[in-house]
This record gives C-alpha cells, structure tokens and sequence, in this order.
C-alpha cells in the first residue's frame, strides 16, 4: 500500500510530467486558453497513459525488444483513437477547440517516456497507480494553468462570467508570451511544494524514465 501510494503522488508533485520533468509542454501550453480544455486534454490523456500503460506492462515480456517502439506507438495510437472518436461523438465542441492535439497525444512524450521507462519493466500493479499519478498529475497543472489565463484573459471560468462587467481582459494572458509566464509560476510553486515535502528514496524502476523522448527524441 505503502509503495502503491509513493506511486501514485510522485506523478502528482515530485516528478509531475510537466513541472519537474518538462515534457508535453506544447500541447500543454497551446490548450489553456480555456479550462475546458485542460480539462478536457489532461482526461484525455490520462485515460491513454492509463490503458497504454496496462496494456504494454501486461504483454511487456511478450513484446520483442528490437520493435518495441513501433508496438508501442500501435497501441498508444489505439486508444489515442478511442479518445478522439468518444469526444468527436460527445463532446464536439470541445473536440473542435483542441483540435489536432489530441491526435498528437500518440507522440506525446509524456506517454512515450512513461511506457518506455517504466511500463515496460514494471507489473501491471505498479503501472495502475504510476499513470494515474502522472495523468492527474498533467491534468490539474493544466486545469490550473487554464483557470488563471481564461480569468485574466478574458475574465470567465468554463464560459461563465466571473469578473464585473466593466473588467477589461487582459489579452497577454491568451498569447503564448502568458502562458510561459503563467507556467513559470506554477514550477516556481512546485519547487517550493517539493521543498517542504519529505525526501523520500526513489522507486526502483523509476530514476531515470524521461524514456525514449528524453533521450533525443523532440518534444511535444
């Protein structure tokens, strides 16, 4: 329980995807504009890292190591897939305003480094927890980064007015130069979480899993 718990809120703080590992930061930073679709996108990917991770750690010793990468990317694809047609099908609006990111999520390297570097290698056990950790991990930065930017920016939280009438947006806030800004924050106060947090000694199978994206490949 002890170690399925360490899992699990390590994705969340100490090694979050976003804030300590510094990967997915394009999409990342492209959907806040609205929380809606932080929201929308940290679910998402959440559900692919999920069922990737499942999958991959239960065939891992079946899965031939010299094509392990393009097995890898046939199954995130799949339920990278199943993701999109479930929005396109229920959420259309929201599938239009995220746009080609959420196909993007097969190369996302947040997934990519995940499978690679920990699914891999580690008991289906171990997995459910590390990809939840990770996923809401992704997700409540964006949600949070996306809060701040949709109220600055245009003065609404999920498209409901929240600011007096007479507010004037901020338009900084909706360009990119503001989300930079807005997620230097957000790492400055993860930094200052992790500070106070106990040390804790890392997870076997863990150090190290930036996986195959960290290792040269470009980041999405």
């Amino acid at each position: 329980m002890k170690r399925t718990l360490r899992l699990f809120t390590n994705g969340l703080v100490r090694e979050n995807p976003l804030l300590m590992l510094m990967i997915g930061l394009c999409s990342s930073l492209a959907v806040t504009t609205a929380v809606a679709n932080g929201i929308g996108m940290g679910l998402s990917m959440t559900f692919v890292l999920l069922m990737s991770e499942l999958v991959i750690s239960l065939f891992r010793k079946l899965i031939p190591g010299s094509i392990r990468i393009p097995v890898f990317i046939i199954i995130i694809a799949a339920f990278t897939t199943v993701i999109d047609y479930v929005l396109k099908a229920w959420f259309p609006d929201l599938s239009r305003a995220m746009g080609v990111f959420i196909p993007l999520i097969v190369v996302n390297c947040i997934i990519m480094g995940r499978v690679e570097g920990f699914a891999s290698k580690q008991p289906p056990g171990d997995v459910i927890p590390d990809a939840l950790g990770m996923g809401l991990g992704y997700t409540w930065v964006l949600t949070g980064i996306a809060v701040i930017r949709e109220l600055l920016g245009g003065g609404t939280i999920l498209g409901v007015p929240i600011l007096p009438a007479d507010y004037q947006p901020i338009l900084f806030f909706v360009l990119p130069p503001g989300g930079f800004f807005v997620f230097a924050l957000f790492i400055s106060l993860n930094l200052f979480i992790k500070s106070r947090l106990k040390p804790v000694e890392a997870i076997p199978g863990q150090e190290g899993t930036g996986g195959h994206c960290g290792s040269g490949g470009v980041r999405q």
